[in-house]
């Protein structure tokens, strides 16, 4: 995301990557006015000319909405977002949709100004502007997962190549299992962007090959090989947990995210400094013992419960992580209410 500039209560922002989607999601919402170029129909351009009806042109316009609601996928390239037209050269009054996506700029106002919520979390897509995505290959001798990292989310890419299953197999062999191990890097390569850095990680020493194979494809994908106790799925959400691929993955958000949610976790399982559910957490803020709050992006804005209780955190000098629930740690959050406290002591 760049900032291009303050406006009266706002800001105009340009939307450089799919990422700064997941954010405009989060601080738009009923009451915001969100004003960019769109098309629509001059009705007065429409005529009768010889009992033949003419269209109506079709013309580039700004049009500014009251927002309504917002429609995003993630990982999508495009937000949508409803509403009826506040100002515009005509069709004041109608319902519009924007569909935004990388490349658009975009004026956002809000009601009495910014948040500390919002501004927070703009602040958070300008630094990360710059960063793209990476993968992370989970290979076994047997099945392979690819995953794509995004900075508030992952998810898997294609289906689980395997050779498990249906019963008795040839394909036990060492050769059989070094053509699926090919197979898949080459699909791999052509599957992930070759900007992206891949993470192959892995409990046995398949995943060596398979780095091999990969550069075997000449793609030119930077690799980081790490070693995990576990297969699967779990050994990515590892990967991002203990930290061992913060050469690559250490600056996204999602992987500081994934990390103080399992902080937490440990902490509930071993009876530590630790606080969830809305009344342990506001008793620990009204102390002053809250660190570090992980919360649900959305619920410091649908509740001002929260939005209260983030604020009495900053002021007491702690943190307010915002998290996304699009990956297992943040439904790991959920579960728990959608917020854990960090705290600086064990509040009684």
């Amino acid at each position: 995301m760049k900032k291009i500039k303050n406006i009266e209560e706002g800001v105009r922002l340009r939307v450089q990557h799919e990422d700064d989607l997941w954010v405009l999601e989060q601080i738009v919402r009923p009451g915001c006015l969100v004003g960019m170029m769109g098309f629509r129909r001059d009705q007065s351009t429409g005529t009768q000319e010889s009992g033949r009806a003419k269209s109506a042109d079709r013309k580039v316009v700004w049009i500014v909405l009251d927002a309504e609601s917002t429609e995003f996928h993630p990982f999508t390239d495009h937000l949508r977002i409803h509403g009826v037209i506040a100002e515009a050269d005509f069709d004041k009054g109608s319902h519009h949709t924007h569909t935004v996506g990388p490349r658009d700029e975009i004026e956002i106002s809000w009601k009495g100004g910014i948040s500390e919520s919002d501004r927070s979390l703009l602040a958070e897509a300008v630094q990360d502007s710059g960063r793209g995505r990476a993968a992370i290959a989970v290979v076994e001798s047997d099945e392979i997962l690819l995953f794509e990292i995004a900075q508030h989310g992952m998810r898997q890419v294609g289906d689980t190549f395997t050779l498990r299953g249906g019963g008795k197999r040839e394909g036990k062999s060492t050769e059989i299992r070094t053509a699926f191990l090919a197979k898949v890097a080459d699909q791999a390569s052509k599957a992930i962007s070759a900007d992206m850095p891949i993470v192959i990680c892995g409990p046995g020493m398949a995943r060596e090959q398979f780095e091999t194979l990969l550069k075997g494809t000449g793609m030119g994908h930077r690799t980081l090989n790490i070693g995990t106790s576990i297969g699967g799925r779990s050994a990515a959400n590892e990967v991002m947990r203990e930290g061992g691929a913060d050469a690559v993955l250490g600056e996204f958000a999602m992987a500081k995210q994934v990390r103080l949610i399992e902080e937490g976790l440990v902490r509930i399982s071993t009876n530590g400094a630790v606080a969830y559910g809305r009344k342990e957490i506001q008793e620990a803020v009204e102390q002053g013992a809250v660190e570090s709050l992980i919360i649900e992006a959305g619920m410091l804005r649908s509740e001002d419960f929260w939005a209260d209780m983030a604020s009495q955190i900053r002021e007491k000098s702690g943190e307010v992580v915002q998290a996304s629930a699009d990956h297992d740690a943040g439904e790991q959050l959920m579960g728990m209410g959608g917020a854990i406290g960090l705290l600086r002591w064990k509040v009684e």
